[in-house]
């Protein structure tokens, strides 16, 4: 299994090249070269597969034994998931009216994203300690992957994490799961801006390929392919069990499943894209709230940023700039290097670009989209629990909209991804008149000290936060050249 990028500039790299890396040197995004096929077969002999074991599955399929033998794969993926508060890791809740929720966020920062996070820091500090080098990791968070990267990484020997999340822009959980780690690996920035303003002054650190070589820099965004590759498993394994593939006759055509995702960057839309070329028939929902870049993209072919970045109830995909968008180009283009290269480059420079009508007319057979209001969220969140005593959360939310406006046909079974736990978002259950007693890991980090760095705006403020992180990244590695602790 070989890796390239989707802007045509790099071909032959391999999985711990990937792993290292952020993007690609030539700005694009890693993916395979080619794409395992899996067959009926297949997917009916992992029908009975625990979750943790399916993702070993997975992820063998693109990382080669020569680099990690099995065994070790497989304890690092059993050990990563280990944490997880169910025995199942993911469990389904089946409601009212045919609604069934796929509950993606029973680990340890209660969101989605830890079940691909765990795993690849695991990985990443498997090679580390193996090539006995030390990585610099710099994550832009809107949210929720800021959090899930400091718990998986906190105390690892090898890594120093620096994450930028937007002030005022996350939940006062959200805040906490980051600013509450005091360990001397962790280094936290809250900047006066959105998450897309951050991601401008990181692209361009990873654009400065001597920082990135000499400071080991890397990124543990949903850039990096390893957690892409971790998502494919709860697509497949939504499909093999809401599907109704177990009942079907083995000579028949698989059974569609309708999968809808709350969406912001666009990682799990791509995720669902690559499984579906992968031979697993979905049929891909990506549902947005008021920043609907992603559902003018698809509907229209107008992949254009809004003037601002909206403040919503689901703060976790309040984003303008779907970088994983460049993944489905590329997939959906017949991999079409040239082609990529310039849509992004044109989007980056100008924020708007429109779509070859080839493109879009592939895009929008291959997924279809909405978008929901904060109105809409509550009202999502409140019949929900009218009808079935569940509440949701503000991103389930969006999706679940789907639901009550767009019913299921008795001819395609459908499930909605739930990204995070509600007890994340006490304001959005209160505004919906809602209630929910906070677990005590959750009203706990009330009690503990807190640290971070603020970045602040002002008329140069992009590349006096480049110049800030860049400086953190390089006393970081003079502290552990001398091997002092960053912290005192």
């Amino acid at each position: 299994m070989r890796y390239c990028s989707t802007r045509g500039g790099v071909q032959g790299a391999d999985f711990c090249d990937v792993l290292f890396s952020g993007f690609a040197p030539d700005g694009g995004m890693f993916m395979p070269e080619s794409l395992p096929v899996l067959s009926p077969d297949t997917l009916r002999s992992w029908a009975a597969l625990h979750f943790s074991q399916l993702v070993v599955e997975v992820a063998s399929l693109f990382i080669p034994t020569q680099l990690m033998p099995r065994d070790h794969l497989e304890a690092l993926v059993m050990e990563a998931l280990s944490s997880f508060s169910v025995p199942e890791v993911v469990r389904f809740a089946k409601l009212k009216e045919g609604l069934t929720i796929v509950e993606l966020f029973h680990g340890n920062t209660l969101a989605f994203k830890d079940l691909a996070m765990t795993c690849t820091v695991r990985f990443l500090d498997y090679f580390l300690q193996k090539q006995k080098r030390r990585a610099v990791v710099v994550v832009g968070t809107s949210g929720d992957t800021g959090g899930s990267a400091i718990q998986s990484a906190k105390g690892l020997a090898q890594v120093d994490l620096v994450v930028v999340y937007p002030r005022g822009r996350v939940t006062p959980v959200q805040e906490k799961h980051m600013t509450t780690c005091l360990q001397d690996n962790i280094h936290v920035f809250s900047a006066d801006g959105t998450s897309d303003d951050i991601d401008n002054p990181i692209r361009r650190l990873f654009a400065d390929h001597e920082l990135v070589k000499a400071h080991g820099l890397m990124s543990l965004n949903s850039v990096n392919w390893s957690r892409i590759m971790i998502q494919l498993a709860h697509f497949i394994y939504a499909y093999l069990h809401m599907s109704g593939l177990e009942g079907a006759s083995a000579d028949a055509p698989l059974p569609p499943l309708e999968v809808v995702v709350p969406t912001g960057g666009a990682g799990n839309i791509a995720a669902g894209c690559i499984v579906k070329q992968m031979g697993v028939p979905l049929q891909l929902v990506a549902m947005v709230n008021s920043n609907d870049i992603v559902r003018r993209t698809v509907q229209s072919g107008d992949f254009s940023m809004a003037a601002d970045v909206k403040q919503t109830l689901a703060p976790a995909i309040d984003i303008q700039d779907p970088y994983n968008m460049e993944r489905v180009f590329w997939l959906l283009s017949g991999r079409d290097g040239a082609l990529v290269k310039g849509i992004m480059e044109d989007f980056q420079s100008s924020h708007r670009h429109t779509l070859p009508q080839q493109l879009h007319t592939v895009l929008s057979q291959a997924v279809s989209a909405g978008t929901v209001t904060d109105e809409g969220i509550l009202e999502s969140m409140t019949r929900c629990w009218e009808d079935n005593q569940y509440l949701l959360c503000p991103h389930t939310a969006v999706a679940v909209w789907h639901h009550y406006h767009t019913p299921p046909s008795a001819q395609l079974n459908r499930c909605y991804l739930a990204t995070a736990s509600p007890a994340k978002f006490q304001s959005a259950v209160q505004r919906a008149g809602l209630t929910l007693d906070l677990p005590e890991s959750l009203s706990s980090l009330d009690k503990m000290a807190t640290r971070c760095e603020g970045l602040e705006k002002s008329q140069t403020w992009s590349k006096h936060w480049e110049d800030k992180l860049r400086e953190k990244i390089q006393s970081i590695s003079s502290a552990r050249e001398r091997n002092v602790t960053y912290y005192t």
